[in-house]
């Protein structure tokens, strides 16, 4: 809902054509439904496709937990090509603001995997190890707020800056790449103290699947980014 508010308020400012008020309101329904269904559909096809193949009513139990940032991304960015070709919104406009204002929604989602003492870290002889309810009795990194600072607070700041003091918002998709670039290197760098889920553990000896799967978004990030196309977005 924040970061409906901060769209809103920028397209207020920026007018994005053929976004109405009417619209605009059904965004947050079209958000949600993208993450969730992409987001578990993530979890059962990149970390338990042969548990879920196996028992498919397990599935749309989602109260049960697994949900995939990957997946909830790519869940994202389809809805919201429906979503703008069904209201005949321009795409490139509409992704580029929000995501500016996704890592609102990251920061809150960290902050709750910390709470509730899940996906923690690895041991740790840190100052700042904690020792979580369900990580054994030795202290661990507490990686989700390493992934709330960086994918939260430091991308979060970085995409506002861009969107409002640079011509950012001329080239499209710029800030898109922006933001698949900094969460793909933020996670590649937070899964070195993030405990690997047990039933995967690590490939290739060291590597998580966090790390495979951001590699593609960091390619995809720096393609958008340095890739050259005309300024047709008005500012």
């Amino acid at each position: 809902m924040l970061g409906w508010w901060i769209f809103a308020a920028e397209h207020k400012k920026h007018p994005i054509p053929g976004l109405t008020k009417k619209i605009l309101d059904d965004m947050v329904m079209w958000a949600v439904f993208g993450i969730v269904l992409g987001g578990r559909l993530g979890y059962v096809l990149f970390y338990k496709p042969d548990y879920y193949f196996a028992h498919p009513i397990e599935i749309v139990k989602v109260w049960g937990g697994g949900m995939s940032f990957h997946g909830g991304m790519i869940g994202f960015i389809l809805a919201f090509y429906i979503f703008c070709r069904k209201y005949r919104v321009p795409f490139a406009p509409v992704i580029d603001v929000l995501a500016c204002v996704v890592p609102i929604g990251l920061f809150f989602g960290r902050l709750a995997n910390f709470i509730n003492g899940e996906l923690y870290g690895r041991v740790a002889d840190v100052p700042w190890g904690i020792v979580f309810p369900y990580g054994g009795d030795q202290p661990r990194h507490p990686s989700q707020l390493y992934e709330a600072s960086m994918e939260g607070i430091l991308l979060f700041a970085l995409l506002m800056y861009l969107l409002k003091f640079t011509q950012a918002r001329q080239k499209p998709l710029l800030l898109g790449g922006v933001f698949i670039t900094g969460y793909a290197i933020s996670r590649i760098i937070v899964e070195c103290f993030r405990q690997p889920d047990d039933f995967l553990g690590f490939f290739f000896g060291y590597v998580t699947m966090g790390q495979l799967l951001s590699l593609p978004m960091l390619a995809l990030g720096l393609y958008l980014i340095f890739r050259k196309c005309p300024r047709s977005i008005p500012s």
